[in-house]
C-alpha cells in the first residue's frame, strides 16, 4: 500500500442523465454522453497507512462529513475490498476553481479519487472497470474517468460504465465556461425529475437524441452536437421544474447568459449554443475559432466571470500531492 494522487477533468453533460433508476449502485434510466473541459478539473491524493488509526477525508480544504463521506467510502471500500486490506487511509481532493454549480466537480472528484486509491492499492484496472467504480460515487464520474467525449452505458450486457467515442478528425470544439453560484445538491435535483409528468417523456426524446448525437461527434458535425445539447438542457430543466417541489435551477444570471448566446447565433452568425446541466451554471459551446471572441462578448454583455477551454483528457496519474 502507499500514496498516489489522480486528476480528472470535470464533465459537462451533452446528452444528460436525470434520475436514478438505482439509487445505491447510481444507475440511470437511460445512456447519457459528455465532453470532458481541459481548463477545469480535481486533482486526489489518497494514502493508505497501517499507523491510521482512522479515516481522514478532506474535500476543498474541509473535512468531509454526512453524504459526501458517504459517497467517498462508497468508493474506497469497494477498492479496498478488491486490494484485500482494512488499512484506513488519509484522502484529500481539492478542485482548481471554488465556484460554480453544475460544473461537474463531483464527477472530476471521483474519477480523481478512483484513479489515486486504485494506485495507492496496486490495483491494475480497465478503464472501463474503473469508471464503473467512479460511478459507486457519482454517476457522471464514469465519463470523467473515460474522458474526451464519452457515452454512459446504462446497461450494456449486464454493466454499466463508460466509454470515449471515436471524433471526427476535423471537429474544432471549445467551450466558453459561466460558473455560477447554487446551494442545490445535484442529488435533490436528481430525485425531482422522476416525479415530473414529463419524465418518461424526455426518456423517450433522450434516446432519440443520443442516437443523433453519437452520429454529429463521429462526423465532427459542431452545429448538430451543439443543437442537440442546447435543446436537451431545456428538457432537463423542463423535467425538473415541474416535479414535486417544482425545483428552478436556473438563476437570472443563467438567463442573461442564454439569450446572449441566442442573439449571438442569430443576429451575428456566430456558432454558438448554450447548454446547462443540474444547476445555474452555463456552459457556451463554440469553434476554437470562436471561443475567446464569445467569452469576451458575453463577460462584456453580462458582466459575468468566463472560462474559455478545450477538450480534456482522460483522468490521469499526477506527482503532485495534496498531502
Amino acid at each position: 500500500m502507499g500514496k498516489a494522487s489522480g486528476r480528472a477533468h470535470v464533465i459537462q453533460g451533452l446528452i444528460k442523465y436525470h434520475g436514478l433508476k438505482d439509487k445505491k449502485r447510481r444507475l440511470p434510466f437511460h445512456d447519457s454522453i459528455s465532453v470532458c473541459a481541459e481548463r477545469l478539473t480535481t486533482t486526489a491524493t489518497v494514502e493508505f497507512d497501517k499507523s491510521y488509526s482512522e479515516n481522514k477525508l478532506e474535500i476543498n480544504g474541509k473535512p468531509a462529513a454526512g453524504t459526501e463521506a458517504t459517497r467517498v467510502l462508497d468508493v474506497v471500500s469497494f477498492l479496498r475490498k478488491l486490494a484485500k486490506t482494512k488499512e484506513h487511509f488519509r484522502l484529500a481532493s481539492k478542485n482548481n476553481i471554488a465556484e460554480g454549480k453544475g460544473l461537474g466537480f463531483s464527477a472530476a472528484a471521483f474519477a480523481s479519487i478512483s484513479m489515486a486509491a486504485c494506485k495507492a492499492l496496486n490495483l491494475n484496472l480497465s478503464t472501463d472497470r474503473l469508471s464503473e467504480v467512479a460511478r459507486l460515487g457519482a454517476g457522471s464520474a464514469s465519463r470523467s474517468v473515460a474522458g474526451g467525449f464519452a457515452i454512459w452505458h446504462a446497461n450494456k450486457n449486464s454493466r454499466s460504465y463508460a466509454e470515449q467515442l471515436s471524433l471526427g478528425k476535423n471537429l474544432s470544439f471549445a467551450m466558453a465556461i459561466v460558473p455560477i453560484a447554487s446551494s442545490v445538491k445535484t442529488d435533490v435535483a436528481h430525485a425531482e425529475s422522476v416525479s415530473s409528468p414529463f419524465f418518461k417523456a424526455r426518456v423517450k426524446d433522450v434516446n432519440k437524441k443520443l442516437r443523433l448525437m453519437r452520429v454529429a461527434v463521429k462526423k465532427g458535425d459542431l452545429a448538430t452536437i451543439g443543437s442537440l445539447a442546447e435543446a436537451d438542457s431545456l428538457s432537463l430543466h423542463a423535467v425538473t421544474m415541474t416535479g414535486r417541489g417544482r425545483l428552478v435551477l436556473l438563476a437570472p444570471e443563467s438567463i442573461s447568459v442564454m439569450r446572449r448566446v441566442a442573439e449571438l447565433r442569430e443576429k451575428e452568425h456566430v456558432p454558438v449554443w448554450y447548454s446547462l446541466d443540474t444547476g445555474p451554471s452555463v456552459w457556451v459551446n463554440t469553434s476554437s475559432e470562436y471561443a475567446a471572441r464569445v467569452a469576451s462578448d458575453i463577460e462584456a454583455n453580462t458582466g459575468l466571470r468566463v472560462l474559455t477551454s478545450e477538450v480534456g483528457g482522460p483522468a490521469h496519474l499526477v506527482n503532485e500531492h495534496l498531502f
